[in-house]
């Protein structure tokens, strides 16, 4: 695809990275390609592992295994894994989302908070459903921050890797 500088900038601006192809060389930047890290929403490896992980453990090991965190905690360590790439892909089917990047932190933090206030307030409290536990809202920060740190690992190894 022959780019010229103002298409180099659009793909620039839009994705985190761009190199040149060798066909490119030797004519400056006219056939530079994007390097798309583009987030894989239902074919996310995290999302796939939180989402068998969070079926084993209801189907499989709470009726096996008596251990009070598999039954309380697990799956809510697992929520922002499993729940978040199905909401961003709905939001960028509806539009709302103008981009296919992993989650950011802002986003991991405001569906945390989101999800806290309305399964752990909202919930018990208006509609009498579940109970409240502040112990779920830690699990699922927990939970969201591995996340955000897998989502993100390039940007985070990138602050520790030497100039």
């Amino acid at each position: 695809m022959l780019l010229g500088l103002k298409g180099l900038r659009r793909y620039a601006d839009r994705y985190d990275y761009y190199s040149e192809s060798a066909v490119g060389r030797g004519r400056g930047l006219c056939d530079a390609r994007a390097v798309m890290s583009q987030f894989g929403y239902w074919r996310d490896p995290l999302f796939l592992l939180a989402s068998a992980a969070y079926a084993l453990n209801r189907w499989v090991l709470k009726p096996l295994i008596p251990s009070p965190f598999l039954h309380n905690h697990f799956n809510d360590l697992l929520l922002i894994a499993a729940a978040l790439p199905v909401v961003l892909w709905m939001q960028r089917l509806l539009r709302l989302r103008g981009d296919d990047r992993f989650p950011s932190w802002a986003e991991v933090l405001m569906h945390w908070a989101v999800w806290s206030i309305v399964c752990e307030w909202i919930g018990p409290f208006y509609f009498h459903m579940g109970v409240a536990d502040i112990w779920d809202v830690v699990a699922y920060g927990v939970g969201g921050i591995a996340a955000a740190l897998w989502w993100n690992r390039w940007s985070v190894a990138s602050l520790f890797s030497r100039p």
